[in-house]
């Protein structure tokens, strides 16, 4: 399961496979023929708030990303996220960008994800089983 990730911007290339934007924005100055996008994934996008922030505080990479994976939890980027990881299944899949930093954005997080590399947190599992623990241990019982 190749997947790439590329910005929109550049020329599409028959390797490319199914092409799918994963911004909330529709790139500014590119038009739909000239883009070749085959899916737009809106849903998958980060929030605008989260999008503005990191915008702002680019050297936040790390908080940025544990933001967005929270963010994936959410009920219709989670319905987005199944339609990607199906199509990620059927053959080449390149994830489309607008941003600059091609290093640090939201589809390198999904290609990481979709690689095994990292899934979106549940709020469950053993680290939340044990927070509960420790919790319920520091309670003072009530008469």
């Amino acid at each position: 399961m190749p997947i790439t990730v590329k910005r929109v911007y550049e020329k599409p290339v028959p390797a490319d496979g199914t092409r799918v934007l994963v911004d909330r924005l529709w790139p500014r100055g590119l038009s739909k023929k000239n883009a070749a996008v085959d899916r737009w994934l809106r849903d998958l996008a980060p929030s605008h708030q989260l999008r503005k922030w990191f915008h702002a505080n680019p050297d936040h990479w790390s908080a940025f990303r544990s933001r967005y994976l929270k963010e994936l939890t959410g009920s219709e980027a989670a319905k987005a996220l199944e339609d990607l990881y199906q199509l990620a299944h059927h053959g080449e899949l390149t994830l489309l960008f607008a941003s600059k930093n091609q290093e640090r954005n939201n589809a390198t997080v999904l290609r990481d994800l979709l690689e095994g590399a990292r899934k979106p947190p549940t709020g469950c599992g053993p680290a939340v089983a044990r927070a509960a623990r420790i919790r319920n241990a520091r309670r003072v019982p009530r008469r």
